[in-house]
């Protein structure tokens, strides 16, 4: 099943909640989500895969255009799809415009509401929202399966969900081996890791013009077995020159406070210390350029 919403709807906090541990990366700045990550949930009464995508936006770059169409092409060819409706900010365009299209989808998928972010708001306000989601399914004819309200932050109503999601899918053999939370090659965690870190005190166009890629990870020769480290080598790549003093920061500050705190949600990962070497680099105006896009993995 497939979490969709616009930017900023909560849908990687509550992939992360339902799995029990971080598997997609979060921030407050809209559109950090830039792959399709599986989330995996191994329950006694089977296995739920959450497909958490990109915030469906008005692209103003070639990369957003991208990330829509692979957000189009990830809930056709799902079981559920569970539209995410923040319950801090009313309901408009951007959710009307999701729900028409997952509207048109087959008729055999399923169609789940979730208010989430319940604890940025009031009981009055949630009943309202709650309502609103009613109001604009009968509207645009769609039959909810469910509308759930949950808060990923406090943990509320998220095994409810959990519960009502398995419910909803077809019986069938498991599809991953009990224990695999996530099917995203390693590689590719640790660069949305790195990214998440640089996300952090940024603003205005910056957040959006951060890409991260692994160029190179082994794990350093001549250590003994008991005491392993692995050597990761990573670049950062900005859009402009001028954005390369604010990711670096003065005498280097910046860079390397990024570095210490994705080093540490990497040990987490791999459970063995990490050697992080990150450099800087410009690819002008890779959000809009093909050929970069395809070299940053888009």
């Amino acid at each position: 099943m497939s979490f969709v919403g616009r930017p900023n709807a909560g849908k990687s906090t509550l992939t992360n909640a339902m799995v029990g541990t971080k598997v997609a990366i979060t921030s407050d700045k809209p559109q950090t989500t830039r792959t399709v990550v599986k989330g995996i949930v191994h329950r006694s009464d089977g296995q739920l895969i959450l497909v958490d995508t990109p915030g469906i936006h008005r692209p103003r770059t070639l990369l957003g255009e991208r990330l829509n169409d692979l957000v189009e092409a990830t809930w056709t060819e799902v079981d559920v799809v569970a539209i995410c409706f923040p319950c801090n900010e009313k309901i408009g365009p951007g959710d009307r415009r999701i729900a028409e299209n997952a509207n048109k989808l087959k008729k055999g998928i399923k169609r789940v509401a979730v208010a989430t972010k319940t604890d940025l708001a009031t009981p009055e306000q949630i009943g309202e929202h709650l309502m609103s989601i009613q109001t604009l399914g009968a509207d645009l004819g769609i039959e909810w399966a469910e509308i759930v309200p949950v808060s990923s932050v406090n943990g509320d109503q998220v095994e409810l969900l959990a519960d009502l999601l398995i419910k909803l899918l077809p019986e069938g053999p498991p599809l991953y081996p009990d224990g695999e939370l996530t099917d995203s090659p390693e590689e590719m965690i640790i660069a949305e890791l790195i990214r998440e870190a640089a996300l952090e005190g940024v603003r205005d166009e910056l957040p959006h013009s951060i890409a991260v890629v692994v160029e190179e990870m082994r794990l350093r020769e001549d250590r003994p077995e008991d005491k392993p480290l692995m050597d990761i080598h990573a670049f950062l790549y900005i859009e402009r020159d001028s954005q390369k003093g604010i990711v670096i920061g003065h005498k280097g500050s910046r860079l390397k406070d990024v570095g210490q705190r994705a080093r540490l949600q990497i040990k987490e990962l791999l459970g063995m210390p990490v050697y992080l070497d990150l450099h800087v680099k410009i690819a002008k105006d890779w959000q809009r350029d093909p050929r970069q896009l395809r070299k940053l993995g888009f």
